[in-house]
């Protein structure tokens, strides 16, 4: 279920940004089977107590989850005017930093896994739920702050109710911006690439910044065409980013604001470059623990394709991740 690298994460800011739009993973809606009780978490939301054969497991208060969102657009981040937009989440995942053991693990969600989401109406106002694709989540709302939070909902919901503190969604400009920032990306290309970009040829390559957007997006024309394809190759990108990005370590804070700056007009997230800055503080030591990409099924439907969860691996997942045996 679940690849174990490991990694010094020397500028974790950067790691976050590029995070949001090179890995794709899966989970389905967690169904009720699980037994609970609520209590408090440390933030004054409601988590839960889970009951699952006859062992009791409580959250974890000790780790801070950030809910990273790339949207499949390009040019600085606008507002639909309307409550309604047209900008899915095409990359949808959890960076779980945990204090206790200073380490990060990086959760990757399926866009197309089916899910029940809220619903934004006219004026902004809840008007039901849907089951649909989890990329479709962002589309409720503006395409700002309030698809950000619909989004957040619907993922806390898959989690059993956890409690993410914070969600940063970033267009496609980004990945550009990032791979130029640390001079380039390293990936082994083992993909036929001569479809859509002759320069992408097989083998070893340090890519810039508008081959990496060919190389993280495209699925058209490209091995099986399928997003679990494309999400190997993004895994692949994101480790030779961490790796390129550790050279820029000795520029530190200044590294992080010049890349805040640099990719604020594509992002829309509720972290502060000041934030930013004090995460790069904390959290630079921490080690990459588990890049999790769940199991599920394909499934073609009637017009797009849908993702469904491995479910007992999800629930064991949830369990590993979130919460501590009582």
């Amino acid at each position: 279920m679940q690849d174990k690298n490991r990694f010094k994460l020397s500028t974790v800011l950067a790691v976050l940004f590029l995070l949001s739009v090179v890995i794709f993973g899966g989970f389905q809606l967690l169904k009720p089977t699980f037994s609970s009780d609520e209590i408090e978490n440390a933030e004054g939301s409601a988590s839960k107590t889970i009951i699952k054969d006859g062992k009791k497991y409580y959250p974890k208060q000790d780790i801070t989850t950030i809910l990273l969102l790339g949207t499949d657009e390009f040019g600085p981040k606008e507002s639909s005017g309307l409550y309604f937009n047209s900008c899915e989440s095409d990359v949808v995942m959890l960076i779980v930093f945990n204090e206790a053991e200073e380490n990060y693990d990086i959760i990757c969600l399926n866009r197309d896994t089916m899910v029940e989401m809220p619903v934004i109406g006219l004026g902004g106002k809840r008007a039901g739920t849907a089951y649909q694709q989890l990329a479709l989540a962002h589309t409720y709302g503006t395409g700002l702050e309030d698809s950000c939070e619909n989004s957040k909902e619907t993922i806390s919901k898959l989690f059993n109710d956890i409690y993410i503190d914070h969600y940063a969604s970033m267009n496609m400009d980004v990945i550009s911006i990032v791979a130029d920032a640390v001079d380039g990306v390293p990936v082994n290309i083992t993909e036929d690439f001569s479809a859509v970009d002759p320069e992408l040829v097989m083998g070893e390559m340090r890519l810039n910044g508008q081959q990496a957007v060919s190389y993280v997006r495209v699925r058209q024309n490209v091995e099986d065409q399928m997003n679990v394809s494309r999400m190997d190759r993004q895994k692949k990108f994101m480790e030779g980013f961490i790796g390129a990005a550790k050279a820029k370590k000795a520029n530190g804070d200044s590294f992080i604001r010049n890349t805040y700056a640099a990719i604020s007009p594509y992002m829309v997230t509720d972290i502060s470059v000041n934030a930013a800055s004090g995460m790069f503080s904390r959290y630079a030591d921490f080690d990459l623990g588990q890049v999790i990409i769940p199991k599920g099924e394909n499934v073609k439907g009637n017009k797009y394709m849908e993702f469904y969860l491995d479910q007992t691996a999800f629930e064991d997942m949830v369990l590993e991740i979130f919460y501590r045996e009582k």
